[in-house]
């Protein structure tokens, strides 16, 4: 496979699973703005910190108003993290290998990005912002669905398949660090009664709730909702269960040396560490080490097949 195949495959897994799950961001804040009492609610600014894009966000807008954060991260076509942007560059990723996938991705993607586009104004409004997150999750969701069933399990599926589960991967450390964070202090009583909205909030953000409630069969609380979400091998959103599924497409590539040797002491680091035992502190220190690991992972993916190669390696990986 030629290398600009590989990372325009690559991108489009990811552009597509980040505008999928920003779309569930935003729907989720919503709703856990209205569980929560005045004053206890997070507000539209850790939507910005989860993204990591506070200093972008605040070179162009005055304020975290609600209008301001919806805007920057579904229609700012400057943010490159913005559902409308994140489409478009998985739209351009695929127009360039048209020959690799199926017509059907094609298609069904620019439709997607027509709809995303026309509708903007809808999906920026209160009243129409629902329905519009929905869209763009459910055509997200049906173009992964349909590259599962119709594309080869050959490269072009090993590097579309890791480009969507680092992506999911890091989303997934994100939304619990930030989550965390900036909703309830730990060491406030009279807001215990709001925890578990709080940890609900962390699986809805990542569809989680449900597959929570039938594999841990306990109560939605912090020890066992951490637990899940970085540790379980049977959730597709879970980081060890991405990053399984990375090492699995790596193991297959030639000279994958580099790539074995990063994703496995990522893995190490998830699976070994006693997350429910971490306070707020080191959580978040915890989580500053798996993303530098995603970094280091995509580095060498980058590195190994993106770069232009030699003469020697005719041009292909």
């Amino acid at each position: 496979m030629l290398s600009r195949v590989a990372e325009h495959i690559y991108w489009m897994g990811r552009y597509v699973e980040r505008a999928e799950n920003t779309a569930r961001l935003i729907n989720v804040n919503a709703f856990l703005l209205l569980d929560l009492p005045k004053g206890v609610a997070p507000g539209w600014e850790p939507l910005i910190a989860i993204t990591g894009q506070e200093g972008e966000f605040e070179g162009r807008y005055k304020d975290y108003s609600e209008r301001n954060v919806v805007k920057f991260l579904i229609g700012d076509m400057d943010n490159a993290g913005s559902i409308l942007s994140a489409l478009n560059q998985a739209r351009e990723n695929c127009r360039t290998i048209r020959d690799i996938v199926p017509k059907a991705t094609w298609e069904l993607l620019t439709e997607l990005n027509i709809y995303a586009r026309d509708n903007l104004q809808s999906g920026l409004a209160k009243k129409g912002r629902h329905a519009y997150l929905e869209r763009i999750i459910e055509g997200s969701q049906l173009l992964t669905g349909m590259l599962g069933a119709t594309l080869s399990r050959d490269e072009a599926w090993s590097f579309l398949r890791m480009g969507r589960n680092l992506e999911r991967a890091d989303m997934t450390t994100r939304i619990v660090d930030v989550r965390t964070a900036n909703l309830l202090p730990d060491d406030t009583s009279e807001l215990r009664p709001f925890e578990t909205i709080q940890w609900m909030s962390v699986l809805k953000s990542l569809s989680s709730y449900h597959m929570y409630r039938r594999r841990m069969q306990v109560r939605v609380q912090r020890g066992e909702v951490l637990r899940f979400l970085f540790q379980d091998t049977t959730f597709p959103r879970s980081v060890l269960h991405c990053l399984q599924a990375v090492q699995h497409e790596v193991a297959g590539l030639p000279r994958n040396t580099a790539c074995r040797d990063a994703i496995s002491g990522l893995q190490e680091k998830v699976g070994d560490t006693k997350v429910e035992r971490l306070n707020q502190d080191k959580l978040h220190l915890y989580i500053d080490q798996i993303q530098l690991g995603l970094s280091k992972v995509h580095e060498a993916l980058a590195s190994g097949y993106f770069l232009p190669l030699d003469d020697a390696r005719s041009g292909s990986v």
